[in-house]
């Protein structure tokens, strides 16, 4: 939601740089070029009015907003110190994200956030169960979050283990609670974890499935959508260049 802060050295009047004396410890700015921007973190955190203010559509803007700038490089800078006492003291992320386990989705990087924007839960195959349910109750109707984003990625390795039918101590209840959203796949070629293709259609439909389990499941956030005060979406990440595909 807030962007790195640049001030020009030209504009500021920074014309020269101290020196040290020799032996010292250098801690002077190094100014090679005088038209280059000095990039100030950003310290501040959402604030309720700011949160309350938003649309769920407004959220949805500023996450392929920030996802966009992931991709190209350009995230915040970012003073994660001053965040973290100025959080301290209540929190009002706008949106709850639900993720996939796998470690190569950064979440809060992926959609360029910092410390109090976003609630996170991640589970393997990025299913909604009882617990997760009452997370996302928790952070729309007690934390007045906007937005409900269902994140799943292309190759999951849970969905292909629901595939191929895998066996493995409490991986195999866990992959069960996956296994509707592949029978719903509408497909004639290979059912195989192998087809990419494949894949991509079960991913989606998994992510679909969540969707609908979370409305279905939860009386209190179907009714909260239905008013307009959030929505529930899906979206699919590429693990290979970091995009965000949004659904629906």
């Amino acid at each position: 939601m807030y962007r790195t802060i640049k001030i020009s050295i030209v504009s500021i009047g920074l014309i020269a740089v101290m020196g040290c004396k020799q032996g010292q410890k250098e801690d002077h700015l190094a100014i090679k070029d005088p038209t280059h921007p000095i990039e100030i973190p950003v310290g501040v955190v959402m604030t309720e009015e700011q949160q309350t203010a938003l649309s769920p559509d407004d959220v949805i803007k500023s996450l392929m907003e920030g996802n966009t700038r992931f991709r190209n490089d350009d995230l915040t800078a970012r003073d994660y110190s001053k965040q973290v006492t100025n959080s301290a003291a209540g929190q009002y992320p706008d949106a709850v994200i639900l993720s996939c386990l796998d470690s190569r989705i950064p979440v809060e990087n992926v959609f360029d956030r910092g410390i109090g924007d976003l609630f996170v839960a991640r589970v393997a195959g990025n299913f909604a169960n009882e617990d997760i349910l009452g997370s996302m109750e928790f952070a729309c109707r007690i934390s007045g979050s906007k937005l409900i984003l269902v994140l799943g990625h292309n190759n999951c390795g849970a969905i292909k283990g629901a595939i191929d039918d895998v066996k493995l101590g409490n991986i195999t209840p866990m992959l069960q609670k996956i296994k509707p959203a592949i029978a719903m796949v509408d497909y004639s070629g290979e059912k195989k974890s192998s087809n990419t293709e494949y894949m991509a259609l079960a991913c989606k439909s998994n992510v679909q499935y969540t969707i609908d389990n979370i409305r279905k499941n939860s009386p209190i956030l179907n009714t909260m959508e239905k008013n307009g005060e959030i929505k529930i979406v899906g979206a699919v990440y590429n693990l290979e260049n970091g995009k965000v595909d949004w659904m629906n």
